[in-house]
C-alpha cells in the first residue's frame, strides 16, 4: 500500500534563497474554476533532511515550516529593482523631436 501511495510523489529539490509558492488545499471562500490556490512568492530559509523546508514571507519577518510537497519553483518574471532605469525609446532621443517629425510627415 505504501509503495502505491509513493509512486505518485514528486521529488523536489529546493534551496536556501529559492522562490517558491505555496499550495492551500482549504481555499474554500470563494469556489471558482479561476481562483488560484497557490500563494505567494516566498523565500526558502532552510530546508531539512525530513522533506519540510521554512519559508519566509518577502512583506514580514515571519516564518514557518511546511512539507515540501506543497511548494513549487516560482518562475514568475524579475521585476526591476527600485531606482532602475528603463528606457522607451532610444537612449538620447527626445520625445518632442521624435512626434514632432511624425506629425509633420502625417501633415504632408
Amino acid at each position: 500500500m505504501k509503495r502505491l501511495h509513493d509512486q505518485n510523489i514528486v521529488e523536489r529539490h529546493f534551496k536556501p534563497g529559492d522562490m517558491v509558492l505555496l499550495y492551500n488545499s482549504r481555499l474554500r471562500l470563494f469556489p471558482g474554476k479561476l481562483k488560484s490556490r497557490w500563494s505567494g512568492p516566498f523565500r526558502v530559509v532552510e530546508v531539512f533532511p525530513s522533506g519540510a523546508v521554512e519559508i519566509a514571507a518577502e512583506k514580514d519577518s515571519r516564518t514557518f515550516r511546511v512539507n515540501g510537497q506543497r511548494l513549487k519553483l516560482y518562475v514568475g518574471m524579475n521585476e526591476p529593482k527600485e531606482g532602475s532605469e528603463i528606457h522607451l525609446t532610444e537612449p538620447g532621443a527626445s520625445w518632442e523631436a521624435t512626434h514632432d517629425s511624425r506629425i509633420s510627415n502625417m501633415l504632408y
